[in-house]
């Protein structure tokens, strides 16, 4: 199979959106599918206001012929950013059928970031966009509810996943010592501060980076911010933690939650979409409203029971559920009402 991906989300960008597409085009080459990708790297492109790590294409005129030069069995829209609705203006207006994900619960980014922007207004957008797409994936069944409840069709479900191989469990990190650790961007939506203000023992690391890095250092200088890490050095951090400490609360999954339960780590989280989803209360994880309390809690869960439960949890499997899911461009395409605003 040919399958072409439209992403806006791609290297040098480190997120979960990128470490779910660069698992899954290597298990689809792995299988012999030939994968084509359309990034912001193939166009000139400008940071994002406010976030200047996010590379926006602008001359994304050239979409089409990119698409056509491909000569796809399948499109995937991975986002909705500018690479994103090129394609699907592109793809509509041929009748062509395609599906899209939803990684990202992008009305409450909205809305933390300028709180004066209703959520529906941000609803509103998602629907216009994944409107005429045969299918509309999403991260698990919680999402795919929430979604219908939003009015969006035709939701199915594509699970992630986390590479065992490397992400292998340790022993952490001697229990009058504790590490609670924190991984992903730094920037607002992330709730970060709800864990850096906590009054917790032993040590906090952050590991990542994003807008808010500088302001976060100069309040809390107490706490180790390592940067980036990648790789084996990524996965060495997980295993030397006591416990990985979730805030955020407009996840749709959170893949470091997965990632540090292959290493052993326990994770602690507020009761929300994305932990919900993945933490298994008093096993892998302490779920609670107080999160300090969550985190003291999850200093005692088995670190053996946390890795047991990620092992089953393959990107190979996350694959095949996404080729599953997968619609050939001769189908019948799904309409779209001329003018429709998504209301």
């Amino acid at each position: 199979m040919r399958l072409l991906i439209v992403t806006d989300a791609w290297l040098p960008q480190v997120n979960g959106v990128v470490t779910s597409l660069r698992a899954l085009v290597a298990e689809l080459e792995g299988q012999g599918h030939a994968v084509g990708l359309i990034t912001p790297q193939d166009f000139r492109h400008r940071p994002c206001p406010s976030y200047p790590e996010i590379p926006l294409a602008w001359d994304v005129w050239k979409v089409g012929e990119k698409i056509r030069a491909f000569a796809p069995d399948c499109v995937h829209l991975a986002t909705e950013g500018p690479l994103g609705w090129a394609a699907r203006r592109w793809l509509v207006r041929r009748g062509v059928r395609f599906s899209s994900a939803i990684h990202t619960r992008f009305p409450e980014y909205v809305n933390t970031r300028w709180p004066w922007l209703p959520l529906a207004w941000g609803y509103a957008f998602l629907r216009r966009f994944h409107r005429p797409s045969a299918a509309v994936l999403v991260s698990s069944e919680r999402m795919r509810a929430t979604f219908a409840a939003q009015g969006f069709a035709r939701l199915a479900l594509w699970r992630k996943g986390v590479d065992i191989q490397r992400f292998q469990p340790g022993a952490g990190t001697p229990p009058d010592e504790p590490v609670f650790l924190y991984v992903g961007r730094l920037a607002r939506e992330k709730n970060l501060e709800a864990f850096l203000c906590l009054d917790l023992p032993g040590r906090k690391r952050v590991v990542g980076d994003g807008p808010q890095r500088a302001e976060l250092q100069a309040i809390y200088p107490q706490v180790e911010f390592l940067g980036y890490r990648h790789g084996d050095a990524l996965a060495e951090v997980y295993r030397t933690a006591s416990v990985l400490v979730f805030p955020s609360l407009t996840d749709t999954l959170g893949l470091v939650m997965v990632e540090a339960l292959a290493c052993g780590t326990p994770v602690a989280a507020f009761p929300v979409a994305g932990p919900l989803d993945v933490l298994k209360e008093g096993v892998t994880g302490a779920m609670d409203v107080n999160l300090r309390s969550a985190c003291l809690r999850a200093l005692a869960l088995d670190r053996r029971a946390c890795a047991d439960w990620a092992s089953t949890q393959t990107w190979h499997a996350s694959a095949q559920e996404f080729l599953s899911r997968q619609v050939r461009l001769t189908e019948v395409p799904v309409s779209e009402e001329p003018g429709y605003l998504g209301g």
